[in-house]
């Protein structure tokens, strides 16, 4: 190997040992984040009900509500929005009903999950009359899922994508930017919808990730120190 082959390889290895470096940091900045994310989240959907932001608030409506608890009260319109699900009890469909509240502005509820089999609208009607509901705040999820997007013309959903089911549902507004994950009823604990399977345990490696990436750090600067005192070596009268 020349001399320019093995300046070319010590530069190389600095680069590494830099960019392995900006991983590490990354990922203990991740791991800040995910360490805020799931105390927010423990926070949130242990405490009591709130009632739901007002009409004026629901712009402002971001990261920080999600997963708040509300209470909400009104009728369920007699409509439902299916979207494909894959829960701990299988493969089947989210069903996403609107609620129009007291004050006149509809909110989407997915009342929970239900198998492919039972997707047939009479299966999983919404009860008539008023109505108390409990459940966990969520974003929208615009665009569809992995690889997949929604098609709102064939009635094929992927995401819980609130605009787009509200319009192709026919939803009068205003209607809120989030929907609402209901929770479960321990007084019908098998009642289909099955509420209450929001996935709350966030996975949380960003620990083991950045002493990987700080371990190959130290090894490409091993590395960089090795050929440089090589170099020097060759180099010398």
């Amino acid at each position: 190997m020349n001399r320019a082959a093995r300046i070319a390889l010590i530069v190389s290895a600095a680069l590494a040992s830099l960019g392995f470096l900006a991983l590490a940091v990354w990922q203990v900045q991740r791991l800040s984040w995910k360490e805020d994310l799931i105390a927010r989240v423990e926070r949130q959907v242990h405490a009591e009900p709130v009632a739901p932001p007002a009409v004026s608030a629901w712009a402002s409506v971001g990261k920080p509500d999600e997963y708040r608890r509300l209470r909400l009260q009104g009728r369920f319109e007699p409509r439902a929005t299916l979207v494909q699900a894959t829960t701990e009890l299988g493969g089947g469909y989210w069903v996403i009903a609107p609620l129009r509240l007291d004050d006149g502005g509809a909110i989407l509820v997915n009342r929970g999950f239900v198998p492919s089999e039972q997707r047939a609208p009479e299966t999983h009607a919404a009860p008539a009359g008023p109505v108390e509901i409990v459940g966990l705040l969520r974003l929208s999820e615009p665009g569809g899922g992995p690889l997949r997007h929604n098609e709102p013309a064939q009635g094929r959903w992927y995401s819980r994508d609130v605009a787009g089911i509200a319009a192709q549902a026919g939803v009068a507004g205003p209607v809120a930017p989030f929907f609402v994950d209901e929770s479960a009823d321990p007084a019908q604990p098998q009642r289909w919808p099955r509420p209450g399977l929001t996935v709350l345990r966030f996975a949380n490696n960003h620990a083991v990730y950045a002493a990987t990436w700080l371990a190959l750090a130290a090894m490409a600067a091993a590395a960089v120190g090795y050929l440089v005192r090589e170099e020097r070596r060759r180099t010398q009268p």
